[in-house]
């Protein structure tokens, strides 16, 4: 299961009301090969799911998640700060056994 923080729900409404995103309803989460840790977070706005797709909805917000990126995945949660240190969506993985400095990348 995907989880966002409320701070991160509210944000990822605010993106989704431009209008470069018209038409898009989701939020994928997906974890790719790469990062200076090993494995890379990715983000981007959908407007269509997949037959293969993992659904989840928390606070509002319609997630999607593949299969292989979901093994990694399961139990984080999204959360957004706005802070003097850092701006921006921060992934809060139990998984993970470390993570770059920078939070984009992570290894098991």
């Amino acid at each position: 299961m995907l989880q966002i923080s409320q701070k991160a729900a509210d944000k990822v409404q605010a993106l989704l009301q431009d209008p470069e995103q018209s038409g898009k309803s989701y939020l994928r989460i997906s974890v790719l090969s790469g990062g200076c840790s090993g494995l890379s977070y990715r983000m981007d706005f959908e407007a269509d799911a997949q037959p293969e797709d993992q659904r989840f909805e928390d606070k509002g917000v319609q997630l999607l998640c593949d299969k292989k990126s979901l093994v990694y995945l399961i139990g984080t949660e999204l959360d957004f700060s706005d802070g003097l240190n850092g701006k921006g969506f921060h992934f809060n993985n139990p998984n993970a056994a470390r993570s770059c400095a920078c939070g984009e990348s992570f290894s098991l």
